[in-house]
């Protein structure tokens, strides 16, 4: 597992770390091998999973470190910001936070789901709902 994770990833600690990773989850969930493939193919899947998690999440992390050192193209103009201000406000607290993480902090809607405890279909709701009412607020169209 250790040498199919090093060859995947080319870096030996995010492996090692993927491949502990791994037995756990495959632990946890050994309830769910249903024998049709071979044990060893169903534990390099999921190792396989974790790699692809890994990479989305350091690409994102890249993005949002790229974008806070990338300069301002301008400045919201006070009255648009307490717009904006008083139209979150008046929005639900647990739909206001879901789209502040993934509208405003650029979190993932599984990052968000995890960050407020909430299930992910909860948080997709909240953003999308949340999103509609902010553009009808500050008197947006839908795109």
């Amino acid at each position: 597992m250790r040498g199919f994770l090093r060859r995947a990833c080319a870096d030996a600690g995010d492996a090692d770390d993927l491949a502990q990773e791994t037995f756990l989850a495959a632990w946890s969930s050994l309830w769910n091998y249903r024998g049709g493939a071979s044990f060893r193919s169903w534990l390099c899947a999921i190792a396989w999973k974790k790699a692809l998690t890994l990479k989305r999440g350091r690409g994102r992390e890249r993005r949002r470190m790229e974008a806070l050192s990338e300069p301002t193209r301008g400045e919201i103009c006070p009255d648009a910001r307490l717009d904006l201000t008083s139209a979150l406000s008046a929005l639900p607290a647990e739909q206001r936070a879901a789209v502040a993480l993934c509208l405003g902090g650029d979190f993932s809607h599984a990052e968000a789901a995890h960050a407020l405890g909430l299930p992910l279909g909860t948080i997709k709701s909240h953003v999308q709902r949340g999103r509609a009412k902010l553009l009808a607020a500050l008197g947006g169209g839908d795109d």
